[in-house]
């Protein structure tokens, strides 16, 4: 469907993704992650994972934002929501949130030098936070 196919602007306005929900995915985030980014064993978690370990947290991280967004709540379509090559624009944005959040935080906060962590160790602590990230942001996006 084009842009301006009546039919498109139909179905998503049945079901919006705006500001307010993008702004409720931020607050759910960080509400959840802070108490993690702080925490000295994620990082040590985080040192000792392997590549295979990092990937697997990656893929649940992907795997549970679709659950909590699709199939928790059954009145959301994933068919009948804005989309930008075959994948939602609410999805897309629980996961830059997810993500985004977590390295803001530990960028803002020196974590990464606090716990004298290389790039890659910085990466598998994302991929553990971000769990709980995703978590909070689609919690948050689906209940308010």
């Amino acid at each position: 469907m084009s842009f301006l196919d009546p039919v498109e602007d139909k179905v998503s306005a049945k079901y919006p993704f705006g500001t307010d929900d993008f702004l409720q995915q931020v607050v759910g985030s960080i509400i959840l992650i802070s108490p993690f980014i702080f925490t000295e064993e994620v990082w040590r978690i985080a040192e000792n994972m392997s590549g295979l370990n990092t990937g697997i947290a990656l893929l649940f991280t992907f795997l549970l934002g679709h659950g909590v967004l699709y199939t928790a709540k059954q009145s959301r379509d994933w068919d009948k929501e804005r989309q930008t090559l075959g994948i939602t624009w609410r999805y897309i944005s629980l996961l830059t949130v997810a993500f985004g959040t977590v390295l803001f935080m530990i960028t803002i906060s020196a974590a990464r030098e606090t716990f004298s962590a290389s790039p890659y160790q910085t990466l598998k602590t994302i991929s553990i936070i971000s769990i709980f990230s995703v978590i909070g942001a689609a919690v948050t996006d689906s209940l308010i």
